[in-house]
This record gives C-alpha cells, structure tokens and sequence, in this order.
C-alpha cells in the first residue's frame, strides 16, 4: 500500500505545486485595513518591557491598555480573537502596579526575581486552556463550553507574574494548516487578508504578526507554531519532545507518546525573547537545557540544506526561490563570522512525511472530531462527503486527517513498522549535531496560500512534522518578506535539549537581517 500512498502524494504534489502557482499569479493582495502601530510600547521586546516596568518608567496597566487598544484595532480584520478578559486583565495589571510601585530597589530585586515577568501581557491559542473562556476548539458539538482550569504553561506563567488577555483562533481540534472553522470562520493573515494566516495556531501568528501582543502561548504536533510563525513573519519556537508540559490541553489522550509529539511553545516577534519565555515556561526542566553552560557562536557547526534531491523532488513541494535565498543569505552572514558550514542532502529524508504520518496515525485514544468519543468511521466518511459539497458541520481538513488518522494513511501494520525503524534511525543519523551542531531547512516550502487550499498543501507537512515525531526543537526564525510582500524563513533544528543553539542562531539572524517587519510602516506619534 505504501507505493500507492506515495503515487497520491505525488499526484497531490503536483496539483498542489499548480494551485499555489495560480494562486500567486491571479490572488489580489488585500493589504491589512487595520492602522499602523502608533504606540512605541508596542514596538518593545519582553526584555525591553520588563526592565521598563522594574524601572518604574512604565505601569502595566499602561502596557495592557495600549495592547487592548491594538487588538481591538486589528481583530476586526483578522478575526483572531475568540474571548477576551480585558476587564480582569486591567485589574491585574493594577494589582501588578501596586507590588512594584509599594517596593523599593532592594525589595524590586526580589519582586522580580519572584515574579521575572510580573506585568507583561500575554494571549493564549484557545486549545491550550485558559481558565473562564472558550475551550470550543472550533467543533459544534463542543459550543459554549468553557476551560475549568488553567494548562500548566498557562499556570506557570501566571506564577511568572503575565497577564492573559485572551484566547485566539485554532482550527477545528487543531487539525489544519489555515485556521478556518465552521464556528469562527476565517482567521486572515495580517500581510493580506486574502491568505491564511496559518495553523494550527492561526490566531497567535495572526496577533503576533501584526503587533498586537507581546508573545503568544501555543502548541505545535505537526508545525502548528512553526507555520504561523512564518506565514505571520514571526519567530516560534518548538521545544524539545516532552520538556515543556501539555497538560490541560484540548485534543488530549493518555497515550504516552502524545506529550512526546505534543508541545507547547512560545510565538513572538523578538527571538531575543524566546530565551526568557521558555525558561519560565519549562519550569522545572529548564535545567534540561543548560541554560548556564553558554556555547560560543563561533563554536556552532551549521549544516543546511534547501530541500529534497532526486526522485524524494518529485513527491514533495518544491521550495521557493525565495525561501532558498533566505537559507543562502543565513549560512553567507555565519561563513563571515567564521562558522563551520557543510551542505547537506536530504536523501534519508525522502520518507519524512510518511514518518510521520504513521506515527501520528498510532496515536491512540484522540476525540473524534464527530462523537467526541470513540470515532464512528461511517459517520466520519458522511461528513467528509457533505464537507465537498460545503454542507457539513464540521471543517473537511479535520474529517480528512481523522480519516487518514483511523486507516492508518492507508499502510499496513509491517510498513508503519519499517516507517518507525526508519524513523529511528534518522534520529540516530541526526546525532551528528552534537553539542554544537544546527541544521537550517525549511520550514514551509512556500509562503503562506489562499483559504481553502490546506487540504492540498498538506503534501508540504514532511519536514515540520519530522521534528515533532523525532522530538528534536526547530525554531522558525523569520527572514524578512519576498517579493509579493508576504513572510519567509526557515527552521533551526538542533539535538535533543539543545533548544538554546536554536535560540542562539535566531537572535543572531533578528540582529542581522532586522527580524519582524511590521505589515504596515509604523506611525509613532511623538
């Protein structure tokens, strides 16, 4: 079966390489009709706005304020927002204010060292769960209910002393890559509104990429941060297998290699930021990482590579100009500063996204997108026959993946075997990286695409998908736009718990190539 699997992937490659082609060339681009940034608070990193507020330069009901002014801006256009609790974020902003402003320098010192993010704003993606807002995760059957307790990121950054402002849009169970649901409708990207803004964390680019948030909490199985941190012009990261927790998150299931594959991560503007965010959200684990034992930049070996060779070129996408010269441009800036670079070939790659595939397919024990419970696959099927036909009430990418999910992508039980030895022995292949070592690819093969198309850009899920199954970080780090004006860049892979090299290679890019580029020129009134 697994030749036949293959044959559709290339016949899908090549229908999807067609429509993305179209869709370049005849797409209008919508530019945002939200205003530009007119407020300096919004152009300040983390960092930046913790010492302010430590300084007592800044209130953070200052801080809150001028980013529900933002998002209250900006989210008619995008439709990111999905309940907001702006009152209470105001009273905790005062409360905040109240620590800081009783406190002299001595006491400051131990305030924030207590609470290192005391006062800074935050959004969540819906699926991780907020306490109090909606835990709906696009699904019909799901409407009105609301999260009963905080997630254990959510929870450890309260504990950190942020501020949630909100919950963002996600597609439906957070199975697609636009953010598009029957409940919602269209989460629109915020460099033109005619493009998706990516998913499964579509509200976070979205807020992100258009300034109206300092970071943003998410999740990523498949590339749902790393998507919408490109096609938003963002950075996001996507830890290493099991080191930041999942727990309180909708889809669940017990299975143990779900908070493997699974995780939660930061999405943000500013790579210098990724750092200080993960720290907080890793909790206890953050001594995984070793934090305190530095790697020099001049120590880091850089392997890159611009996607597939051979006959692997025929059943994947192929990566845009654009994407490619964003790699060369990486790997040129490090050669400058006397880095070890060597190109690669992705050779063993060939079989990434059926890796993948099969292994999300053995996951056992996720809700049915259509009970709820046990999936039932004739009403699954039904569904995804109404969803041609725009009849069904539910989202046709979430009934399509459920059903490749339960036919196991249409392969035996002995070639999902061959496919986990295969994929184990690429992760041993990656070791070459070392304590030292990253790899840059890319993230997405294009730039973000129209509605309604995430069905077939599925073919482009391999090398996202791959980092999650084998639990090595990658973060997305953002490259400026193409030439159509929307966001490119690509992914820093490392080894296991090396997620600082990762954040070390993004800081420096942002430092050289200017990172995030707003969608509209800013307008700073003095």
């Amino acid at each position: 079966m697994l030749i036949i699997v293959r044959t559709i992937m290339a016949i899908g490659n090549v229908i999807c390489f067609i429509t993305n082609t179209l869709v370049n060339w005849f797409l209008p681009h919508k530019r945002p009709t939200y205003p530009p940034i007119e407020d300096e608070l919004l152009l300040k990193s983390v960092g930046e706005l913790v010492l302010e507020l430590r300084q007592k330069k800044i209130t953070s009901h200052q801080l809150v304020q001028a980013y529900i002014i933002r998002i209250q801006a900006v989210n008619p256009s995008l439709n990111a927002v999905l309940e907001n609790r702006f009152e209470h974020a105001l009273k905790d902003a005062k409360h905040a204010d109240s620590l800081i402003s009783k406190a002299n320098n001595e006491q400051l010192v131990a305030l924030f060292a207590r609470y290192p993010l005391l006062g800074i704003p935050f959004t969540v993606k819906e699926s991780v769960g907020l306490k109090g807002l909606s835990f709906v995760v696009g699904n019909i059957y799901r409407k009105n209910i609301k999260c009963e307790h905080d997630s254990k990121v959510v929870e450890r950054l309260r504990s950190a002393g942020c501020i949630p402002l909100l919950v963002s849009a996600s597609p439906e169970f957070c199975m697609s890559y636009e953010t598009n649901t029957k409940m919602n409708g269209k989460c629109r990207n915020p460099y033109d509104l005619n493009r998706v803004s990516g998913g499964s964390s579509g509200g976070e680019g979205a807020l992100n990429g258009a300034g109206a948030t300092p970071f943003g909490l998410a999740s990523d199985i498949g590339g749902s941060i790393r998507l919408p941190a490109m096609f938003c012009g963002v950075f996001g990261h996507k830890a290493t297998g099991g080191l930041l927790s999942v727990e309180g998150s909708f889809p669940y299931t017990d299975d143990p290699v779900f908070p493997q594959y699974l995780t939660t991560g930061p999405i943000t503007r500013f790579a210098k930021d990724l750092p200080i965010l993960l720290q907080v959200m890793a909790g206890e684990n953050i001594e995984k990482l070793k934090f305190n034992e530095p790697v020099q930049l001049k120590d880091i070996k850089i392997y890159y590579t611009y996607g597939f060779n051979g006959c692997a070129a025929l059943v994947h996408p192929p990566t845009e100009f654009d994407i490619q010269l964003a790699i060369t441009k990486a790997v040129k800036c490090f050669e400058k500063g006397g880095l070890t670079t060597a190109k690669v070939k992705l050779d063993k790659f060939a079989h990434a996204r059926e890796i993948g595939l099969g292994a999300l397919s053995a996951i056992r024990g996720i809700p049915s997108v259509t009970t709820q419970n046990t999936p039932k696959i004739r009403t699954l099927i039904w569904q995804l026959l109404l969803s041609l036909i725009g009849k069904s009430v539910h989202n046709r990418d979430a009934l399509f993946m459920e059903w490749m999910r339960l036919k196991k992508v249409y392969m035996s039980t002995e070639e999902l075997e061959e496919l986990r030895i295969e994929g184990e022995a690429l992760k041993e292949e990656l070791q070459m990286l070392g304590n030292n070592g990253v790899l840059f690819l890319p993230t997405f093969p294009t730039s973000t695409f129209a509605f309604n198309t995430g069905t077939l850009n599925l073919v482009g899920v391999g090398l996202m998908l791959l980092f999650n199954i084998l639990g090595l970080p990658a973060t997305h780090v953002n490259m400026g736009l193409n030439k159509r004006g929307l966001p490119i860049g690509f992914q820093v892979v490392a080894a296991p718990y090396q997620d600082k090299l990762c954040l070390q290679i993004a800081a420096e890019l942002e430092g050289a190539f200017g990172g995030w580029v707003p969608p509209l020129p800013n307008d700073i009134k003095t």
